[in-house]
């Protein structure tokens, strides 16, 4: 995809899952990369290695994007080291699931910090670049979860529903300066986050896709690539659900 190649993009949590490829699909497209991490440095590395095997510049950083002066002085680092800045894929997410009445304060904050407050550090950090030279892409990664609601989720759905209502909002106050915002929200994905469940789990889970199967990184990063592309200019401030059908309904 030539409108990619040359481009800079910062991805937060790229070290696994669907970050992880997001990372690799902009580095195949010939897309210069930064990308973050908390904990996986092993992980992140080996990302590291792969998308410069592909000949393209990629760094990851350790960075808590609950933190905003982290965050700035990252995205600070990665334009002076790169040199531009055109993408932000806002990814980074954790999950603490729990019923409401077993939920702690630290469980909801923790959620939220990362989640939703991420979003808002790593956006704030990079709009004014995009709005001083007129053009960037950001895409925010949400959940069906966000749209539809799930139990034991009341922290992760309520991200995921900020970030949607985020996302139109901001879409709407940056669109005049050449500046599109979408998100893309999964359903059960092919992440470490199924990695433990049993095969009858999993089978219930298939059994409730209209499709009738867990979705994998690649949808998703494909998913990103067509927002990225010139077939998606004239989209902005959408949601758009790779979930096999779930948002809509079981089988």
């Amino acid at each position: 995809m030539k409108e990619l190649k040359d481009k800079v993009a910062i991805v937060t949590g790229g070290s696994r899952g669907i970050g992880r490829a997001v990372v690799l699909m902009l580095a195949k497209e010939g897309c210069h990369v930064a990308f973050s991490y908390h904990r996986s440095k092993e992980e992140a590395l080996k990302v590291e290695q792969d998308a410069r095997k592909l000949g393209v510049k990629c760094e990851a950083s350790q960075v808590d994007v609950k933190d905003f002066n982290q965050v700035k002085k990252w995205v600070e680092e990665t334009k002076e080291k790169f040199g531009r800045l055109d993408i932000l894929i806002n990814n980074a997410g954790i999950i603490i699931d729990k019923a409401l009445m077993l939920m702690s304060p630290k469980d909801w904050q923790e959620v939220l910090g990362t989640n939703l407050t991420g979003v808002f550090n790593a956006s704030r950090s990079c709009i004014v670049t995009f709005l001083k030279q007129k053009s960037g892409d950001i895409i925010n990664m949400s959940s069906v979860s966000g749209l539809i609601g799930l139990p034991r989720q009341i922290n992760y759905a309520a991200t995921k529903g900020g970030i949607n209502a985020l996302t139109k909002s901001l879409a709407k106050e940056v669109a005049g300066y050449g500046v599109r915002v979408n998100a893309v929200a999964p359903g059960f994905i092919e992440t470490d986050i199924l990695s433990g469940m049993t095969p009858e789990q999993r089978t219930k889970i298939s059994e409730s896709v209209p499709l009738g199967r867990i979705g994998t990184v690649e949808d998703v990063s494909n998913c990103v690539k067509f927002l990225l592309s010139q077939e998606a200019r004239y989209l902005t401030g959408q949601i758009i659900q790779v979930d096999g059908g779930l948002a809509i309904g079981g089988r």
